[in-house]
């Protein structure tokens, strides 16, 4: 039986505990040391979120410290804590947000620049408090003025990439294929419309992976190799280890 590309995501219950800690840190954040956070920007069907477990456990296992996952599943704790319509933030970029162009304007009298702000919010509060990991949601964009963050993509051919998304979720071939080339265009167009951006653009990150060529295992080593030597020359490597 084929699975849903939302069973793809860790679900938000698994990380509550992780957002939990990162918000009794904030009131104390002048005497909270710099911690580093890490975006992950992905074409679609390469493997972010196995990625980003799998960094998850290696720094917390060099830091001795917590690491917190956030991904697409942000916008439904955004949703909770705004109060506002998870359908809106759902449909980020999407045709109804043509319609507002016109002065036309959801019941609930927020537009999608006014969610997606809330969005980006939220992103850069967990970027500055550190011990993150943001999959998606432009996070490379959005943090690429914070000292404490590292930004990496992963890249793929498109007939790999469709045959990862078969892998995982049982889909035929066909709709398989329709899926990366939509979900593609979606996300191209999202960076671009909230963002003014281009996520091909290299200058965004500090690694690109070829996910065709490279297993999770070898880029997220490659990673915390990376936010090692990056970190050392901001102080300790979270939980004191030396970088």
């Amino acid at each position: 039986m084929a699975r849903p590309l939302s069973s793809l995501a860790p679900d938000i219950e698994h990380r509550l505990s992780g957002w939990m800690k990162i918000q009794e840190r904030r009131p104390d954040a002048a005497a909270v040391k710099l911690r580093p956070t890490i975006t992950i920007s992905r074409e679609f069907g390469c493997e972010g979120f196995p990625l980003a477990e799998r960094v998850k456990g290696l720094l917390e296992e060099a830091s001795g410290e917590p690491w917190n996952l956030f991904d697409k599943t942000l916008i439904e704790l955004v949703a909770k804590e705004e109060d506002i319509p998870l359908r809106l933030l759902k449909n980020l970029g999407d045709m109804s947000r043509a319609i507002e162009a016109f002065g036309m304007h959801s019941s609930e009298h927020i537009t999608h620049d006014m969610a997606f702000d809330k969005v980006a919010s939220y992103l850069s509060q967990i970027a500055k408090v550190g011990n993150a990991i943001l999959v998606g949601r432009g996070g490379a964009v959005l943090c690429h003025e914070l000292p404490n963050c590292f930004h990496f993509r992963l890249v793929a051919g498109f007939d790999w990439r469709v045959d990862s998304i078969m892998k995982r979720t049982g889909l035929s071939r066909e709709v398989a294929a329709q899926q990366v080339k939509e979900n593609s265009r979606l996300r191209e167009k999202f960076v671009s419309k909230c963002l003014g951006a281009d996520s091909s653009d290299t200058r965004l990150y500090d690694a690109i992976f070829n996910n065709e060529r490279h297993s999770v295992e070898e880029m997220a080593q490659a990673i915390l190799g990376f936010v090692r030597s990056g970190w050392r020359g901001k102080g300790c490597f979270p939980g004191g280890a030396k970088g």
